[in-house]
């Protein structure tokens, strides 16, 4: 804690950190993809394997379309090349998501949303100053409807645990995170099922939807993705423990 202006912010740190506050909270921030994000009570903590829906999103703003092999980064951001893409980065939490994208891209034309006004707050401090624009409201409603049908990628990083398995969850996230950040329902999927409806419409030809699942919950995902008329596949990363579903507009 080497933030810690004296002995007594440090000893009140120490008392957080025992009474099961998360680490996150006590600093005040996360490392995510090389970035620090700025957290505090009353957000969801980005947690690592949300790194495979960045690299995934990376993968597919390639100029050529193929594959990067990307890692965490060092500090400097890849080509700005990449033309001004349009991308979303849907319950965006703290923006973690749309803050590491904006660091390897600077240049995109990023949009973060979310309902919870304490999880925007954050979303301003951690995009706003990179220059993304940052939405309060409930999904597709908080964005600019000039958007529509223009979104290159639709980075979605919604709650999916289940709402019985909540109580099975490590006290750091069931009592200090809110809960609207992990419910997402009685099978996990309802917002996935909201966001693929209507993710199409926004979506422009050859544009991608991606979501956040579980290994578990991959293949429920993936079926709601694909009876939006996308084309479906999964992305899984031993490494991260991530599980990303991808949607793709085509025509």
């Amino acid at each position: 804690m080497a933030e810690c202006s004296g002995p007594a912010e440090l000893a009140r740190g120490v008392q957080r950190r025992r009474a099961g506050h998360p680490l996150e909270y006590v600093l005040g921030w996360a490392e995510f993809f090389g970035q620090r994000i700025e957290v505090g009570q009353g957000v969801f903590v980005p947690r690592r394997r949300t790194e495979l829906l960045v690299q995934t999103a990376l993968e597919l703003l390639a100029p050529t379309g193929h594959a990067l092999s990307i890692s965490v980064p060092s500090g400097h951001a890849l080509s700005s090349s990449v033309p001004s893409s349009v991308v979303v980065d849907l319950c965006c939490g703290s923006g973690a998501v749309g803050a590491a994208l904006l660091a390897m891209h600077p240049k995109l034309e990023l949009h973060a949303a979310d309902l919870d006004p304490a999880a925007v707050a954050y979303a301003r401090r951690n995009v706003g100053k990179m220059g993304g624009r940052v939405h309060e409201g409930d999904l597709f409603a908080a964005l600019p409807v000039s958007l529509r049908g223009r979104v290159q990628v639709l980075a979605v990083n919604a709650p999916y645990v289940p709402s019985d398995a909540i109580r099975t969850m490590p006290p750091e996230a069931r009592l200090h995170e809110p809960r609207l950040s992990l419910d997402g329902g009685p099978d996990g999927l309802d917002i996935h099922r909201l966001v693929a409806a209507s993710a199409p419409g926004w979506l422009r030809a050859g544009g991608h939807l991606l979501v956040e699942t579980s290994e578990q919950q991959a293949a429920g995902t993936e079926s709601i993705v694909a009876a939006t008329g996308l084309a479906a596949r999964t992305v899984r990363s031993e490494e991260l423990d991530g599980t990303v579903v991808v949607g793709t507009k085509v025509g």
